[in-house]
């Protein structure tokens, strides 16, 4: 496979505002899931076509590293053994280690073709120094738990003070028990929702591959 690495030059700052090639379609009987997700890194609804995709988008929120999260940003055309090939990748995530583009696929799915060759746009995004990758299904354990993390993304809805004297607290290597007794004279509930807040947004973070319990241990994030 030969792929035509020459494509035209866009500005990040396009792409960052880029509407989605082509949006979702709703008809009877259809195999995917579609929608909308609200996305508290980009303040607004990103669009998914699949359950999948829609994984992939809690993991791109919940990493405090991705800035800016893109679906469908573009079409890309390669030229593959004499013909043109045309690709729309699902998502493109903004980094603080540079530009992402990401393609989410079954693991089924890529075990049963014929060829894991790569998307015949890899060789023009990797030519630019971005990165490019495949996802798939993650450990089911960490998907639940940074699914339920994510009901906890919406920043306003905590109080800033008491998120501020948590903070201010060094929780590294305490219990998240004992995280939700830190401030007795509040009500245990928003304490609860603001440690799990803190979580959510990466000032601390525990081990996610089983499910959380009050004895997780809350780590430092690095």
């Amino acid at each position: 496979m030969v792929e035509d690495p020459e494509w035209p030059s866009v500005p990040l700052g396009l792409l960052r505002q880029a509407r989605p090639w082509r949006t979702f379609r709703w008809f009877k009987g259809q195999q995917h899931y579609s929608g909308t997700y609200w996305s508290a890194t980009v303040g607004d609804h990103v669009i998914y076509e699949s359950r999948l995709e829609l994984g992939r988008l809690l993991f791109a929120g919940f990493a405090p590293e991705v800035r800016q999260i893109v679906a469908q940003p573009f079409l890309l055309k390669a030229g593959v053994d004499g013909k043109v090939r045309k690709h729309i990748p699902d998502y493109l995530l903004l980094t603080d280690d540079g530009p992402v583009v990401v393609d989410v696929n079954r693991g089924t799915d890529l075990r049963s073709r014929k060829s894991l060759s790569p998307s015949p746009g890899r060789g023009a995004v990797t030519s630019r120094g971005w990165q490019y990758e495949v996802w798939s299904e993650p450990d089911p354990h960490v998907l639940e738990n940074v699914r339920f993390l994510a009901g906890y993304r919406r920043a306003w809805l905590f109080d800033p003070d008491l998120v501020a004297a948590l903070r201010a607290v060094d929780l590294d290597g305490m219990s998240l028990g004992d995280a939700f007794r830190l401030r007795p004279e509040c009500p245990r509930p928003l304490v609860k929702s603001a440690v799990l807040y803190l979580l959510w947004s990466g000032h601390v973070t525990t081990a996610l591959d089983r499910p959380l319990s009050t004895g997780h241990v809350l780590r430092r994030a690095a």
